[in-house]
């Protein structure tokens, strides 16, 4: 009977180890797909030239002064930000657009590590969209010394980023239904001196990249395009 009982307890285990493998391998598979115009700035052939690395992709634009690591927002192909950050690339700003482990940026948040170890721009800035936003919120509260920025699109910082010479954007939609007001609200308690704080009108969540539709998001009046290049101009205003 015991023998019984114990084997029984050893084939229940198996089956909730099964059941919690096959949950994660579901949760990490659904995820929002770049949409079909990023191909075309993939293959696009202008003034910036787009290189696969080891950590995702390099946008090198007419930069040689500063650069800026991004990293994609939870559960979103990394891809899907190509159109933003191509445009940041093509105004003056290199970008480093990291491939996040799973689509999850809380894995991967220590990426800019090995970017700024194997680069020699005399100016990093660091910046990301949603979730990640809020992981290069937290890295740079923790390399103040080693970053001139940060870029924050529908993010919020839950540590300091208070010290002379260090520079925060802060942007997201007027009509985001997926961003918490209240940790905007509370994360400028946090903010340094050379703080900015954009609303663009009629924006939402999902706009800064190009996924489609997100759920709970609120419906945006204006259009992606435009959203992205109130972006643009804002980011390059505050690193330039």
């Amino acid at each position: 009977m015991k023998h019984m009982k114990k084997k029984q307890k050893v084939i229940v285990s198996v089956v909730v180890v099964l059941l919690l493998v096959a949950g994660c391998v579901c949760y990490v598979q659904d995820y929002y797909r770049s949409d079909e115009t990023v191909q075309q700035y993939l293959e696009k052939n202008g003034s910036v030239k787009i290189e696969e690395t080891e950590n995702g992709l390099f946008l090198d634009g007419p930069a040689t002064e500063q650069a800026l690591i991004f990293y994609p927002g939870a559960k979103v192909e990394y891809t899907a930000y190509v159109p933003l950050l191509y445009q940041v690339a093509e105004a003056g700003v290199d970008v480093f657009l990291v491939k996040m482990p799973c689509n999850l940026a809380f894995l991967g948040k220590n990426s800019a590590d090995i970017i700024m170890e194997n680069d020699t721009y005399n100016h990093w800035f660091l910046g990301g969209h949603s979730l990640g936003g809020a992981m290069a919120a937290d890295y740079a509260a923790e390399h103040l010394d080693s970053l001139n920025g940060l870029v924050l699109l529908a993010a919020y910082p839950t540590k300091s980023l208070q010290t002379k010479g260090f520079s925060v954007i802060s942007i997201y939609g007027s009509e985001d239904g997926v961003l918490n007001m209240d940790k905007i609200n509370q994360g400028r308690d946090y903010m340094p001196e050379a703080y900015t704080e954009i609303c663009i009108q009629g924006g939402n969540h999902a706009q800064f990249g190009n996924y489609g539709v997100q759920k709970k998001d609120g419906e945006a009046s204006i259009t992606r395009e435009e959203q992205q290049r109130l972006t643009v101009a804002e980011i390059c205003k505050m690193i330039k």
